[in-house]
């Protein structure tokens, strides 16, 4: 006789959860605020370990600070080889069969980029500027340049314009909340981060899953999206809207679609995405009516008129090695705006082996798109937009010394709503009310205060982005686009810096 499959799951638990019993004092608010199921009372607080997720709202709504989230002592035995995350999701897939599913951005220590490049600084010869004193100007805007203008004379001899200019977005701040879909995040989120993006002067994208109507009334700082599977998108959705955006590929997940699990559409998303309550939603990999630049620019072309020409139209693609040529060819398909979303980006849900292992990172795309635009001499015709591993305002500093116009901010957006990364969102158990559609943890995050909380942040950034601004002795965040030669690099090989086009500390001392 065969012997049956033991039912006791032989994966350890990731974290334990420590609770000081004599001052707590039975409230039982972390049972009341644990989505995950780990946390139980039986004449006191008894935790299960192998349900915790280290996302710390028990920890943070204790009254008496009396939980305490730390790794589990119980390690692996040292492998440089077998590390402890490859041996437990062996263990998953023993007991499964399944892909590993996993969200948020890549987590594995390669170089981050960012960090080994330092900003040059002004002292006599240019003096730097004070910004408590002196105006410094972070506006931008987003939109295909003309490579001239052309001035003439009006009926009363004053000079007006004669160039007629592509439609244009005027950015208060050079950082845009990035595409997050309603189904994977929830409403409550895309109203943080609309009221957000109307109040500071910067925009928000509805990711590939269509505008509530509850957001019409910001619909002019709102990026609507068209992505494979067209979910919500028809006349009146891309009329309104600031932008329209077609996504060809995500940083995370590059090559790869999307999938809502049906459990999470409910009536809003139902009504909002066009598709039946509880049928899954499935976003394939290609656009299939994509298959070339012709194929992209009939599509980029069909928007334009279906939106009078009034609205820019954006291209969204993942970091991969051919990204310069990519990004060429849809500059000459007629985009207005290019986004390059690098390896480090969020996702709501995507194959481990995908987001860790799939694309490169953002600051060589970046560096490297910008340089072949140039060359070509048709970086005016498209603004350049940089996503993917965007943390603090010094990222977006050197991104835009870089190269780019502006930066797509989602990680460190949701950050600021109280998003702890614990790598959880495609359970849609959520316990900060952000990626999840249950009506009890959706209510945890209040949307006032939520876009409170965002404006707090880019307003933060705003005044550092100008601090740096003034230490290099430019008053405008223009002056410092494409400016490379204000970067160096620490500890970088001679390729990388060579594709970076910047040059090592130290030179040209």
């Amino acid at each position: 006789m065969a012997a049956e499959l033991s039912p006791v799951s032989q994966i350890p638990a990731e974290f334990r959860v420590r609770v000081d019993h004599e001052n707590c004092r039975r409230c039982k608010r972390c049972v009341l605020n644990c989505s995950f199921g780990a946390m139980d009372f039986k004449d006191k607080i008894i935790p299960d370990h192998k349900k915790c997720v280290a996302c710390h709202r028990c920890a943070t709504f204790c009254p008496e600070s009396a939980i305490i989230i730390e790794e589990n002592p119980m390690v692996y035995k040292e492998n440089a080889n077998w590390t402890a995350r490859i041996r437990q999701n062996t263990l998953k897939q023993a007991e499964t069969g399944g892909i590993i599913l996993t969200s948020m951005g890549n987590p594995k220590p390669y170089p981050i980029l960012w960090d080994h490049l330092v900003i040059d600084a002004c002292q006599v010869t240019n003096p730097s500027i004070d910004p408590l004193r002196e105006p410094m100007e972070l506006r931008t805007y987003l939109g295909s340049k003309p490579n001239y203008l052309e001035f003439e004379n009006d009926e009363n001899g004053k000079i007006k314009l004669k160039t007629k200019l592509p439609p244009q977005i005027k950015l208060d701040i050079p950082v845009i909340f990035a595409a997050m879909s309603y189904g994977a995040v929830s409403h409550n989120v895309h109203k943080s981060l609309a009221i957000a993006a109307n109040k500071m002067g910067t925009l928000m994208n509805t990711g590939e899953g269509g505008l509530h109507e509850d957001l019409s009334p910001y619909s002019d700082r709102i990026i609507v999206q068209v992505a494979s599977g067209r979910f919500g998108v028809h006349s009146g959705y891309l009329a309104n809207s600031a932008a329209v955006e077609i996504k060809i590929g995500q940083g995370a997940k590059p090559g790869i679609g999307g999938h809502l699990p049906g459990e999470k559409v409910g009536q809003e998303i139902s009504k909002t995405r066009m598709i039946p309550v509880g049928t899954d939603a499935l976003s394939p990999a290609p656009h299939h009516d994509i298959y070339s630049i012709e194929d992209l620019s009939q599509l980029i072309y069909a928007i334009k008129e279906a939106t009078d020409y009034k609205k820019p139209v954006s291209v969204k693609i993942a970091a991969v090695h051919n990204v310069a040529a990519i990004a060429s060819g849809i500059v000459r398909a007629g985009a207005d705006i290019v986004t390059v979303d690098g390896f480090r980006g969020g996702t709501g849900a995507t194959p481990a082996i995908i987001r860790d292992n799939v694309g490169i990172p953002i600051e060589l795309a970046l560096a490297a798109v910008d340089q072949r635009l140039r060359d070509e001499g048709i970086r005016n015709q498209a603004s350049l937009v940089c996503a993917g591993g965007i943390r603090e305002a010094a990222d977006v500093a050197k991104a835009i010394a870089l190269g780019a116009d502006a930066c797509v901010i989602g990680t460190a957006a949701l950050v600021a709503l109280g998003c702890r990364v614990c790598q959880k969102c495609h359970t849609g158990n959520c316990a900060w009310g952000i990626a999840t559609q249950k009506p009890e943890l959706t209510r945890r995050l209040n949307p006032d205060v939520g876009s409170q909380r965002l404006c707090n942040l880019l307003t933060a950034w705003g005044h550092e982005l100008q601090e740096v601004l003034g230490s290099l002795g430019v008053n405008s965040i223009e002056s410092l686009r494409g400016s490379r030669e204000r970067l160096r690099g620490v500890g970088l090989d001679k390729e990388t810096l060579d594709i970076l086009g910047v040059k090592p500390a130290g030179v040209g001392m």
